[in-house]
């Protein structure tokens, strides 16, 4: 990525959108001059341009709660960045995952169409969980303990579907198979892999051969 090809406006800043490059929730928005600009692209790490303060500051520098960054890109009049990065704690001040909490149609409304939009909700939330860690949160506890953790749960609920499936228990299956969905996308998430990359898989697979 090449700083010159940014477009500042005449304040020399251009708005840069913070994504969680696994959730791909919308983390923040803050403004990047050049020079926070180019740190940003030679530390991987977000840094930004105050302007209530007129200063550079590193996002994480004192509360810890960094970000490194995947990967950049700028849009087609190339005036506003996407930050697609791997955060280490919440991205706004007060604490939460994102600074994006709020609903203007009310609290916590997520639309998506699609049958599989509670996938997406989840994901969002493990990651919340992991940002935030709430005290007696059960994902808390997961991402607390750890992997080798993780993956006991998921080889445990892995042998419950097995077992469910065996005695033909059509109401214990299902519920066997969404624990065992849920513990693979902490999993996943524990390892900074998106479901996205899953499912491109899946799509891959799927394509017709020629």
């Amino acid at each position: 990525m090449s700083v010159e090809k940014i477009k500042f406006d005449e304040r020399g800043l251009v708005p840069a959108i913070v994504q969680d490059a696994t959730s791909k929730e919308v983390l923040t928005l803050a403004y990047m001059n050049e020079e926070s600009l180019q740190k940003s692209l030679e530390t991987r790490e977000t840094w930004f341009y105050s302007r209530s303060r007129e200063e550079l500051w590193h996002k994480g520098a004192t509360s810890g709660n960094t970000q490194q960054i995947v990967d950049m890109r700028y849009d087609c009049d190339a005036d506003a960045i996407v930050v697609l990065v791997t955060p280490a704690g919440p991205a706004c001040h007060k604490g939460d995952y994102t600074c994006f909490s709020d609903s203007l149609f009310g609290e916590n409304i997520r639309t998506n169409p699609t049958r599989f939009a509670i996938l997406d909700e989840l994901e969002r939330v493990i990651a919340e969980r992991e940002a935030e860690m709430p005290e007696g949160a059960y994902t808390t506890y997961l991402f607390e303990k750890g992997v080798d953790k993780i993956l006991k749960k998921v080889g445990e609920e892995a042998g419950e579907v097995i077992i469910a499936a065996k005695n033909r228990d059509p109401e214990e299956l299902k519920w066997e198979v969404a624990d065992l969905l849920y513990h693979v996308l902490v999993l996943l998430r524990e390892q900074k892999l998106p479901l996205d990359e899953v499912l491109s898989v899946l799509e891959e697979r799927h394509k017709p051969k020629s």
